[in-house]
């Protein structure tokens, strides 16, 4: 079982990269997120691996954080939702972003990747929520920061329709958690009031 590479690129298509181990190159499938980050032809990289045996294939995934591949193992255990669309997900979101789609249940973030309907949205919020609290698995807010209670789909809408106002997703975000956290909201506010709370903490 493979856990990690270290070698120089070698090559880069659109969904993988060829990592060249002392002689040897390995090709890795790759979200999006982790293909434009990688290092010029030639230069080192280093990538996480998940290795995938099938009957018929041998599939190697890496990626630039163990996070992001902790969270490509976990997107696998929903129903629906395989190494290709748990790929696309990351590629779509960033590891932050999913964590907060799933704890604050914003299935309308998931719905953005393609082979996402609402079916499988609503599997990944409703499998994953309890176990994210479990893991490690972003370098930002913790399920315990964003909870995935009934004031989650809340939240959601106070960070949509801040998004809508012009304001990036991930300042959103912050906002939101920041009132939710501070005094500016409480457990049990209603959505004008996050979404007061949160053009607060931005300075409106």
């Amino acid at each position: 079982m493979i856990a990690k590479l270290r070698g120089c690129v070698d090559s880069v298509g659109e969904d993988w990269v060829v990592l060249d181990v002392g002689g040897v190159g390995y090709l890795l499938y790759c979200s999006g997120r982790t293909l434009v980050v990688l290092p010029e032809r030639g230069e080192v990289a280093e990538l996480y691996v998940s290795t995938h045996v099938r009957e018929d294939h041998i599939h190697l995934y890496g990626f630039g954080k163990d996070a992001e591949r902790q969270w490509f193992l976990l997107l696998q255990t929903v129903q629906g939702v395989g190494a290709r669309v748990a790929l696309g997900i990351l590629s779509v979101l960033g590891i932050d972003e999913l964590h907060n789609a799933v704890a604050g249940g914003d299935h309308a973030q998931l719905r953005r990747v393609s082979g996402v309907g609402p079916k499988v949205a609503n599997r990944i919020v409703g499998e994953l929520v309890d176990k994210i609290e479990g893991h490690k698995l972003t370098v930002g807010v913790s399920a315990a920061e964003f909870p995935g209670n009934t004031l989650g789909g809340s939240m959601a809408e106070a960070v949509s329709a801040l998004t809508n106002l012009g304001y990036g997703r991930s300042e959103a975000q912050a906002a939101i958690l920041e009132a939710v956290k501070g005094e500016n909201a409480s457990s049990n506010s209603d959505l004008s009031s996050l979404i007061h709370a949160g053009l607060k903490g931005l300075g409106q």
